[in-house]
C-alpha cells in the first residue's frame, strides 16, 4: 500500500505525457496559482509520446517550471488492462478500443490513488480536451464536450465515474488547440513544437497495429468468403481485419467488398456488399452512465460510433439484467449505420453533454 500524508487542498497532480497539452495543462494551472506536481506513468518500453521519449521530455518540463516530477512505473497494468485486453479482443474477433479502457484503469484511477495516498493530494489534471460542470439541482458532475470540437476528446472519457470526475481538472477544455500551441510558444516551454502523436502509443511503439498484433497472435491462412460461403480468396489471419474495411482484402470483384463479419471458429473473413454493413441495431456492454443517473426507460439522445464520426440520432434502451459483462443497453438508431464494429465505444450525448456509453457488443438487426 502507498504511505499517507496529509490532505493539501491546493495542491493538483498533472498527469505528464511529454506532450504539448499535458504541458501547457501544468503551466496554466501553475499560473492560476496551484500548487503543481508532474506525475508520468510509464507504460512500456520503446518510443512514443508517453514512453521514454515522453518520460524524459516531462523530466525536462518540470525542471524548467520549477514543480516535482514523479514517475511510476505502470508497465505491468498497461500489459494486465491494455496489452493483453488487445490481444484477447482481436483473437476473439473483434476490434477492441484501448483508449477508454486505459483512461480508466490505467491512468485516472491509479493517477488519483497515487496523489491521495502517497502525496496526500486530492485533485488530478490531465491535457484532454473536455469540461466539467456540476448540475447545481442534483450535485451530479457532467462531462461535456470541450470548446474545440475538433479537438473535443470527451469520446475516450465516457468511462470515468463520478468519482474521477470531482477530482479531475481540464485545464484546456476552454480553449482550441492553437490557443494551445500559443501559450507553449510564450512561454518557451521545451514542448511547445512538439509534433502531434497521430496513432495509438502502441502503434507508435510497434510501427503498425498488424506488427503489435503480429507479435502475440500467430498468423493463420484461412478464407475469405461471402454470406452464402462461397470462398473469394484467402487471408493470413483474421485479426488483421475489421468490420467495414474495405482495402487490403485482395480481391477482384464487380462491385466494392467490406468485411462484414469475423468467425474466428472458423478461421473466416466474411465479406459482401455496402449494403450488408450497414445495420439499425446493436446491444452494448459495460455501460457507464456519466452526466445522469442510469434510467429505466428508453431516452433520445445523439451518438458516436467511432470517435471522428458524426453524432447521429439514436434511442437508448436499457437492458434491466446485469451479466458478466456489466451494466447493458441496446441501440436503435434513427437511420441504418455503416461500420458498427464490435469491441469500439459507442458513447451517446446530449447536446454537448455526455450521458453514457460503452462498448458494442454485437449487432441485432
Amino acid at each position: 500500500m502507498f504511505g499517507h500524508s496529509l490532505k493539501i487542498m491546493n495542491k493538483v497532480v498533472v498527469g505528464l505525457s511529454g506532450g504539448v497539452d499535458s504541458s501547457v495543462a501544468a503551466a496554466t494551472l501553475l499560473r492560476q496559482g496551484y500548487e503543481v506536481v508532474g506525475l508520468t506513468l510509464w507504460l512500456m518500453k520503446g518510443k512514443g509520446q508517453c514512453c521514454s521519449e515522453g518520460m524524459v521530455d516531462a523530466a525536462q518540463l518540470c525542471e524548467q517550471l520549477e514543480i516535482p516530477h514523479h514517475v511510476v512505473d505502470s508497465r505491468e497494468l498497461f500489459q494486465a488492462n491494455i496489452v493483453d485486453y488487445l490481444v484477447a479482443g482481436y483473437e476473439a474477433g473483434i476490434t477492441p478500443l484501448p483508449c477508454s479502457q486505459c483512461t480508466r484503469t490505467v491512468k485516472f484511477g491509479p493517477m488519483l490513488q497515487y496523489a491521495r495516498e502517497v502525496l496526500g493530494i486530492e485533485q488530478i489534471a490531465t491535457g484532454h480536451y473536455a469540461r466539467i460542470t456540476q448540475n447545481p439541482q442534483t450535485g451530479r458532475y457532467q462531462l461535456q464536450r470541450a470548446l474545440d470540437r475538433t479537438k473535443d476528446q470527451s469520446y475516450f472519457l465516457y468511462n470515468l465515474t463520478q468519482e474521477h470526475l470531482a477530482s479531475a481538472l481540464f485545464p484546456l477544455g476552454e480553449q482550441t488547440k492553437t490557443e494551445t500551441r500559443r501559450i507553449a510558444a510564450e512561454l518557451e516551454l521545451n514542448t511547445a513544437h512538439k509534433p502531434e502523436s497521430q496513432d495509438l502509443c502502441l502503434i507508435e511503439a510497434h510501427g503498425s497495429m498488424r506488427e503489435f498484433l503480429d507479435k502475440y497472435i500467430s498468423t493463420r491462412k484461412g478464407e475469405i468468403v461471402d454470406g452464402e460461403g462461397n470462398v473469394l480468396g484467402h487471408h493470413e489471419g483474421v485479426h488483421h481485419y475489421t468490420i467495414g474495411q474495405r482495402k487490403g482484402l485482395g480481391i477482384a470483384a464487380a462491385q466494392p467488398l467490406y468485411v462484414v463479419g469475423l468467425d474466428t471458429g472458423r478461421n473466416r473473413v466474411i465479406v459482401g456488399d455496402r449494403d450488408s454493413v450497414q445495420k439499425r441495431e446493436c446491444t452494448i456492454q459495460q455501460v457507464n452512465w456519466v452526466s445522469m443517473p442510469a434510467p429505466t426507460a428508453p431516452i433520445q439522445a445523439e451518438v458516436q460510433i467511432r470517435y471522428r464520426a458524426q453524432p447521429v440520432t439514436v434511442t437508448v434502451i436499457p437492458v434491466a439484467e446485469e451479466s458478466q459483462s456489466g451494466t447493458r443497453a441496446k441501440l436503435v438508431f434513427a437511420e441504418p449505420q455503416f461500420s458498427i464494429t464490435p469491441g469500439q465505444a459507442a458513447v451517446w450525448y446530449d447536446g454537448d453533454v455526455l450521458l453514457g456509453g460503452g462498448l458494442i457488443e454485437r449487432l441485432t438487426n
